[in-house]
């Protein structure tokens, strides 16, 4: 085996509507979900024993459930490498943590889903079926998004995934104030009861006008530092819409063009990127 690295993009929401709570607790939700440019890094290389290992400049803050995801990814390569009759050779697996952590842009999906693809490589299963798919969605609600990698509308619980295609890549910035915030906790401000309707669906997948994000004002009530940053990008000049991805903080400025300069609070976390 030679030494083989998958990048893990971060996954911003340009949309997440909440349709409802469904009756078995999860809730319902209808998307518009693009990716970045920018985002973590897993390097896989040959060992005698399955290990993880971090670095980069948000290695600090990653919680230990981060580790998990990853080896959550090794678990289900191994069950399906089996299935299939395929060995699974060890493999010590090295996470370039370049995204903030609990930040609403898919960090921990991101990685599960570069690590899920990355130990299959090592079976040599290369095609991501309905199989990996279906495991994807057991290790996270944003997993089999990510596997697909590709701008598209997700709906359910993160299960139905249709590609737009065609889709503009869209210059933006991403902004978060580094405070982390907790997705279960965001849900639960909604506090909807099972079997109870929220919001309408999409209207339009390729119209802004109908897109909301109705995580946006738990998260902000949770951290209000999000509207602070939701502010600040809405009267940079060159900013054609501000919103939040996720269930925050991360916050997204779309860009007339690349000479757009918020004036942003040097405290924050920000990076430029193209979307798509």
């Amino acid at each position: 085996m030679q030494p083989f690295s998958l990048f893990a993009p971060a996954k911003v929401n340009l949309a997440l509507h909440v349709l409802g709570r469904r009756a078995d607790g999860y809730h319902d939700l209808d998307s518009i979900v693009v990716f970045a440019d920018v985002g973590d890094r897993l390097t896989f290389t040959p060992s005698d024993r399955f290990a993880i290992t971090v670095s980069g400049p948000f290695a600090a803050a990653l919680p230990q459930a981060e580790d998990n995801i990853i080896a959550k990814s090794w678990a289900a390569a191994q069950a399906i490498a089996a299935r299939r009759g395929r060995a699974l050779p060890a493999a010590a697996v090295h996470l370039e943590k370049n995204l903030p952590v609990a930040s609403g842009i898919g960090g921990g999906s991101a990685n599960a889903a570069a690590a899920l693809k990355g130990f299959l490589r090592l079976a040599g299963i290369d095609r991501i079926d309905d199989e990996v798919i279906a495991a994807g969605l057991r290790i996270g609600a944003d997993v089999p998004v990510c596997l697909t990698g590709v701008a598209c509308r997700m709906q359910g619980v993160g299960e139905r995934i249709t590609p737009l295609v065609g889709f503009t890549p869209l210059n933006a910035i991403l902004v978060n104030p580094l405070v982390a915030v907790s997705t279960p906790a965001v849900f639960r401000s909604l506090a909807l009861e099972k079997g109870q309707s929220h919001g309408a669906a999409i209207a339009d997948a390729r119209d802004p006008a109908t897109w909301r994000n109705d995580l946006s004002q738990p998260a902000t009530a949770l951290a209000p530092v999000i509207g602070d940053v939701l502010s600040c990008l809405a009267a940079s000049p060159g900013i054609t819409r501000a919103f939040m991805s996720g269930s925050g903080a991360t916050c997204v400025g779309l860009c007339r063009d690349d000479h757009v300069t918020p004036d942003l609070d040097p405290n924050w976390w920000s990076t430029r990127t193209m979307l798509g």
